[in-house]
């Protein structure tokens, strides 16, 4: 998973006195390693103090071969040098991985989250980049237009070397969309607006059978008693919704912050995004969309996708050879919907490596960072076909081969090229804007309660961001 919605040790902060953001984020980052007891020590064996051993950890099961080869590719370059990696699920990584910084048993480099690493600064953990010899030659025209900048601290120190990017798209049955009688093109060129839904809405309405085989657009359709849902479900997404609304809230010509990059407010109060909320999850009030008692972590959207509960899954380009691969369905992608901007959207999140303080001492950790930005890496990663690597030549072998096992990506690839991409919004204090959207937003989609409510916890949220001021 490498959405932000799984997110660990948020904090909340909701009244003055307020901390500073540093002794904020540290007094949750001591809470975490607490709760974590043990957990650091079981990893620092990945650690060591040999300056010739680099401990490298990330989070993706899928990508460790990957990575594995390209420390045998380092290595020969670097006779002598040892890569370590340390491969530790999601829901863990961000626990481990900030106790592990508080006891002092850190990873000299580590797979980093544009959501986190503002955290990370505060906490003083990260070396910048441009300030080490093997790092400081990494240039934004390196990578795909975007990527690099993103990494960039507000004192304008780059803090992670891009390693890959994902893109959002509709991944869909084709036996099923076949048995509607809708096409890949009609897929391709579908639009939505919060009035009436547009030919999206009446497209998932149409992919939507009750227990007895009428559709959703047919008379005498039960929504209380579904089959296939046209939409699947993936929680009621935090508020960044990467794999739930963000591609219809971006449609809309709504942004997340008032700036690309470190915003000093959120726009959850503003009509564009509350009425494409109230559209969305009313879709689950017209039987459309899983409702919410369907997800959960077991039942995902890909899992809804693959069991026949739904027909369309909003999924990021990491999940296309998993669902690819799921037998009983013949997966597709289509892109997402055009909005009422006249323009369709799509969220573009980009991972980085980042080097711990103690990991910039050692010349072996500056040097495996520089060679995991490399074209040399990150080609053999694409090759892999699991992620789209942040360089050209990377993203250039992921779609050769893709092509190879008979997969079209250009659901995802096209967006990046025609410029309608948008990012995760980067901000201080993300893991108090994940605490407090995501009951505000499972209260709209579990309960009905009222779009109006997000702007409370949006005067909550720009309350916080103000201490900044």
């Amino acid at each position: 998973m490498r959405g932000s919605h799984a997110l660990s040790g948020r904090t909340s902060r909701r009244t003055p006195p307020r901390p500073s953001r540093r002794s904020a984020a540290l007094v949750a980052a001591v809470s975490l390693s607490l709760l974590a007891a043990g957990c650091a020590s079981q990893d620092s064996s990945s650690s060591t103090a040999s300056r010739d051993t680099v401990s490298y950890w990330l989070w993706d099961s899928n990508q460790l071969p990957g990575y594995q080869a390209c420390a045998k590719g380092f290595g020969k370059e670097n006779p002598g040098v040892r890569v370590d990696i340390s491969q530790i699920g999601w829901d863990d990584y961000w626990t481990k991985l900030t106790a592990s910084m508080i006891a002092g048993t850190e990873p000299d480099v580590f797979t980093d989250h544009i959501t986190k690493f503002a955290q990370f600064i505060d906490l003083d953990v990260l070396a910048p980049l441009d300030e080490l010899p093997a790092t400081k030659g990494i240039e934004d025209s390196d990578y795909q237009p975007g990527l690099a900048a993103s990494w960039v601290g507000q004192d304008g120190r780059r803090y992670g070397a891009p390693k890959d990017w994902d893109t959002i798209a509709m991944f869909y049955d084709k036996k099923k969309t076949d048995a509607a009688g809708i096409s890949a093109e009609t897929l391709n060129t579908l639009d939505w607006n919060p009035a009436d839904g547009g030919s999206f809405e009446k497209t998932v309405a149409h992919l939507t059978v009750d227990t007895k085989g009428r559709r959703g657009d047919e008379p005498g359709f039960d929504k209380n008693s579904v089959r296939t849902y046209g939409l699947a479900s993936n929680d009621a997404g935090e508020g960044d919704g990467q794999t739930q609304w963000s591609a219809f809230a971006g449609s809309a010509g709504w942004s997340y912050t008032d700036k690309k990059a470190w915003g000093t407010r959120y726009n959850y109060d503003e009509k564009a995004f509350q009425s494409t909320i109230d559209w969305y999850f009313g879709l689950a009030k017209k039987g459309y969309l899983a409702p919410y008692e369907v997800y959960s972590q077991s039942n995902q959207s890909d899992v809804q996708l693959s069991s026949g509960k739904a027909a369309i899954a909003l999924h990021g380009s990491w999940m296309t050879r998993t669902i690819h691969g799921f037998k009983g369905i013949e997966a597709r992608t289509a892109l997402t919907p055009i909005g009422p901007s006249g323009k369709r959207a799509t969220m573009r999140n980009g991972l980085a490596d980042s080097v711990t303080k103690r990991g910039a001492q050692k010349p072996a950790a500056q040097k495996w960072v520089a060679y995991l930005a490399s074209d040399a890496c990150q080609t053999v990663i694409g090759q892999q076909g699991g992620v789209f690597p942040a360089t050209k030549a990377g993203t250039d072998a992921a779609i050769a081969a893709y092509r190879k096992e008979g997969i079209n990506v250009t659901a995802f690839t096209r967006p990046v090229a025609d410029g309608t991409t948008f990012s995760f919004p980067i901000t201080n204090y993300a893991a108090d804007v994940a605490g407090l959207m995501r009951p505000a937003m499972q209260n709209v989609y579990a309960n009905g309660a009222p779009v109006g409510s997000l702007t409370t916890t949006n005067r909550q949220i720009n309350l916080i961001l103000s201490q900044d001021g």
